[in-house]
């Protein structure tokens, strides 16, 4: 079954992660999205290693499943020809050089545009192209002190700052840009014509912190890391277990009533400090002292059976082998099996939305370094050499 963007084509002239998740994000719903790799060497991610499968790099197989590849060398006659062509063809290009790189080229938004009107024209970048750090690179590691996410993340006030584990302005960034790109699609259909879509990592983690910004805006206080803890519920963290750890969502009065009766612990509902979740958040300390050696008397899977039952929400905290192995994973298609050009099967990651009609599919393993280069080139015209 065709998927929803069928007919698409989009052209990915993008490297490492933002772009390249927001190419895979549109190919899983059927977009042909056409990865063009810089000659010589191909997009940086190839030497992300390791590991390693076979001679590819773990990391760029993982970002790059259901696109052709094609390598062009944009420094010369040719290459700037073909692209050229392509993008005549296109109908979204997502890419994400420095400021001013691809208007050296002859690429940048005004040519591509007077070249093709209704084409969109997505750009991916550290801090935006506007504004005083328009010309900055960007990092993800940067955007996440910056953006003021890693005020928020660690162990508690005086402690070393601390990232989120996953890049995750990298992927929020992507994520923002395939939504932008679709907008600009569905605006396209109204108008007859593309425009440019501009997001960056910055505004990607700064769009991460609703809840804090919310605080500081209201307060003129700035909130601090909390741990697993959450800035306005609580008890919603994770605690140790006699073999673990557990996650425990108790988000609203009548959730803590419930997670006090798994807990056996009345006295714990008539205490004046936990009455309300206002009192909870100002007693956190206390709160957080008077749960812990209850649950560290029984195991993650005890607790986790006894809040299933009790309608609890509750999880527990896994590592990510556990996580690929689990069944609601491989039940939710998460984990699939792709098929290489010169690796053979490859496991990889599922599509994370799900549609009823249009099915989003992971249908090919990422190219190797202009793999496509023959069959794109005849369907634009052009020979192989």
């Amino acid at each position: 079954m065709p998927g929803a963007l069928e007919g698409i084509r989009v052209v990915e002239l993008a490297h490492i992660m933002a772009g390249p998740v927001a190419g895979l994000m549109l190919a899983d719903m059927g977009a042909d999205v056409v990865k063009v790799e810089k000659l010589p060497g191909g997009d940086d991610t190839r030497r992300m290693a390791p590991p390693l499968l076979g001679d590819q790099s773990a990391a760029y197989l993982m970002m790059n499943r259901n696109k052709r590849g094609i390598a062009l060398d944009l420094k010369t006659e040719r290459g700037q020809a073909i692209l050229r062509k392509l993008l005549g063809t296109a109908d979204v290009l997502i890419e994400n050089y420095r400021m001013g790189t691809l208007d050296r080229l002859g690429f940048g938004y005004e040519a591509v545009s007077a070249l093709n009107p209704r084409l969109v024209y997505c750009s991916l970048s550290g801090f935006g192209r506007t504004g005083p750090y328009a010309a900055r690179g960007g990092f993800d590691l940067v955007a996440q002190g910056m953006s003021g996410l890693m005020g928020i993340t660690g162990e508690g006030p005086g402690r070393a700052p601390v990232k989120v584990g996953a890049p995750v302005t990298d992927i929020t960034a992507g994520i923002l840009a395939a939504m932008g790109i679709l907008g600009a699609l569905q605006a396209r259909a109204r108008t007859g014509r593309g425009q440019r879509v501009d997001t960056s990592l910055f505004e990607a983690g700064i769009v991460q912190t609703f809840w804090q910004s919310a605080i500081a805006l209201a307060t003129g206080v700035s909130p601090g890391p909390l741990g697993s803890g959450h800035p306005l519920n609580a008890p919603y963290q994770a605690f140790a277990t006699a073999d673990g750890w557990i996650n425990v969502g108790a988000a609203n009065q009548k959730t803590w009533l419930k997670l006090v009766e798994c807990l056996d612990a009345p006295q714990l509902a008539a205490d004046p400090r936990f009455a309300s979740n206002a009192d909870r958040m100002v007693n956190l300390p206390a709160l957080v002292d008077a749960l812990a050696p209850l649950f560290a008397a029984r195991t993650t899977a005890a607790w986790l059976d006894l809040f299933e039952r009790a309608g609890m929400p509750a999880g527990p905290v896994l590592s990510i082998q556990e996580m690929l192995a689990d069944p609601q994973t491989r039940a939710r298609e998460m984990v699939v099996t792709t098929e290489h050009a010169t690796l053979g099967r490859v496991e990889t990651l599922g599509a994370p939305v799900k549609f009823s009609d249009t099915p989003a599919a992971v249908r090919r393993a990422a190219p190797t370094l202009g793999q496509h280069n023959d069959e794109i080139f005849a369907e634009l015209g052009f020979g192989s050499t």
